[in-house]
């Protein structure tokens, strides 16, 4: 299979979520921007996020609290200048949003003023989560998407993936991003863009596990382009497990937004007790890592297959105005959300680490950026408080920005590189092969590098990764490039990164629980950093 395109701009975006859609549109006034979808520009995991995002717009709030909230969330490895910078900057990115059209829910107080209604989240000790009901995501994704397709400087196409960065080096400078090679996910053709400045926001890589909250393209291709082309990486080893997917065969990653234990609901075990109070003191409110493993501890002390969240004790009327969509969508499953509580269990649901960046969003290569769920900034450290995350992406979607600006113009471009034919050979089974490898990945990655782990079972999900890595090496010299090849390619290499970072830990902090390493002999108040990878050229 030949290329036989090429598209040149002046800045490319790989993703087209929250963090890819704010750094296009902060760019589209001053360039030209070329955004790349994987899937539809809606599908993203930025479209399924229920909860909000985090800044203080409430005058008994603070932002040194917001910042002591996130570091002790963070369990003693967060960036605190990344911390500081992202709570410094909350409010005027928000601001930005609010400008593009995002309406978030407000209301009216005693005196008739009509504020921003302001909900709180595990690990906040404030009210601080500006929402749009229980669909915060869809709004900005909605939002951004109709500033984009309506801006003259933007042009977004659709099923487009990225397969591998193109760099140009030469003995007088350094390594440069120069553009990516990707499948046209439609015709199957392979195809060139070229750029002064690339940027990725492909979001996370939770699809590597068998339980995830996520769409089917989080499949980590962003990180494993990223180490591919000599970025380093840190932190893999903190995936967040959402505690509340909901258990249910017909509803695949549907997750129960933190913001329903903020308002009240409560966690049960099939009995209809209460299990957190007995486990930390800020109970449903603590933060997630601590309330994932008490699910999966009672789940497995029961032998049970769920807990339940219980929310029934609120009036109705309480619970159809800040859940309406939850509420629809469990009534459409015949889970009355007003009146009975709701089976769930613990998901993949967010990667705290990525590729390594600065404040503004940039990598080891130059020209090259990552923002978002793709990237390691130090905000999140150990585990990322609740709705850190999509401020993250208009924080540093932002700074990014800036810092591409400042050095466009004195950026140029080398002539289209000559890229590789793929390889033409194609077996009819390949489907059922890529399948079964998939398949395969994920329920090692969740069995052996899941919410509890052990050094033996890193040991063995590290061999048994590396083998697959040597399958999926003849699968690309047989099969036709495929988006379910390569993205199987990405999910395995982001999965031996993964171990390999759980591998240097040598203890249990926040999202990494290690039988071997129990938390009364990890001290809390040390900093032990992040757990970086660098390629080996």
């Amino acid at each position: 299979m030949t290329i036989n395109s090429h598209f040149i701009c002046d800045v490319l975006i790989v993703g087209s979520g929250a963090a890819g859609l704010t750094v296009a549109l902060r760019l589209a006034p001053h360039c030209k921007v070329l955004v790349l979808s994987k899937g539809r520009v809606k599908e993203s995991a930025t479209f399924y996020a229920q909860g909000g995002i985090a800044a203080v717009f409430d005058e008994t709030d603070s932002i040194e609290s917001h910042i002591e909230d996130t570091l002790i969330a963070g369990a003693g490895i967060c960036d605190s200048q990344a911390v500081s910078f992202v709570a410094r900057h909350a409010r005027s990115c928000v601001e930005w949003l609010i400008q593009q059209g995002v309406m978030f829910d407000t209301h009216t107080e005693s005196g008739g003023e009509s504020r921003y209604h302001l909900t709180r989240e595990g690990g906040h000790s404030h009210r601080r989560i500006l929402h749009a009901a229980d669909a915060t995501g869809k709004a900005v994704q909605t939002s951004l998407v109709e500033q984009a397709l309506a801006h003259p400087n933007i042009h977004i196409i659709e099923h487009c993936q990225a397969i591998d960065l193109i760099l140009s080096e030469t003995e007088h400078t350094p390594k440069q991003a120069q553009g990516v090679k990707a499948l046209n996910r439609d015709t199957g053709e392979i195809e060139v863009y070229h750029a002064k400045s690339v940027i990725l926001a492909t979001g996370g890589a939770s699809r590597v596990y068998q339980y995830t909250t996520n769409p089917d393209i989080a499949s980590g291709d962003g990180i494993a382009m990223a180490w591919r082309a000599g970025c380093r990486v840190a932190n893999l080893e903190f995936n967040q497990f959402h505690p509340t997917a909901l258990y249910h065969p017909l509803a695949r990653n549907f997750l129960l937004t933190e913001a329903l234990r903020g308002e009240g609901a409560l966690l049960k075990r099939p009995n209809g007790t209460r299990f957190m109070p007995e486990i930390d003191e800020r109970a449903e409110l603590a933060p997630r890592d601590i309330v994932t493993r008490a699910i999966d501890s009672e789940m497995k002390r029961l032998d049970a297959d769920c807990m339940y969240l219980d929310i029934s004790h609120k009036s109705p009327e309480f619970i159809l105005q800040h859940f309406p969509n939850i509420y629809q969508k469990l009534m459409e499953l015949g889970i009355d959300l007003t009146k009975e509580a709701v089976p769930i269990v613990p998901a993949a649901h967010y990667t705290c680490g990525g590729v390594v960046v600065d404040e503004r969003g940039r990598t080891d290569i130059e020209r090259l950026y990552a923002i978002g769920e793709v990237s390691y900034t130090g905000l999140h450290g150990a585990n990322r408080m609740a709705s850190n995350s999509l401020l993250e992406c208009l924080v540093y979607g932002w700074s990014a920005a800036e810092d591409i600006l400042k050095h466009l113009p004195d950026a140029d471009l080398t002539k289209p590189l000559t890229t590789e034919t793929a390889a033409s050979a194609e077996y009819r089974d390949e489907q059922a092969i890529l399948q079964h490898s998939s398949n395969e990945l994920r329920i090692l990655m969740w069995n052996y590098v899941g919410i509890v782990r052990s050094d033996l079972s890193l040991a063995n999900a590290l061999r048994r990764v590396l083998l697959l890595q040597q399958e999926i090496v003849a699968h690309c010299q047989h099969f036709r490039p495929s988006s379910q090849l390569l993205g199987l390619r990405d999910q395995i290499q982001v999965a031996e990164l993964i171990v390999r970072c759980a591998m240097l830990r040598k203890e249990s902090r926040g999202l990494h629980y290690s039988l071997d390493y129990p938390p009364s002999k990890t001290p809390t108040t040390t900093d032990t950093g992040p757990s970086i990878l660098t390629p080996v050229p």
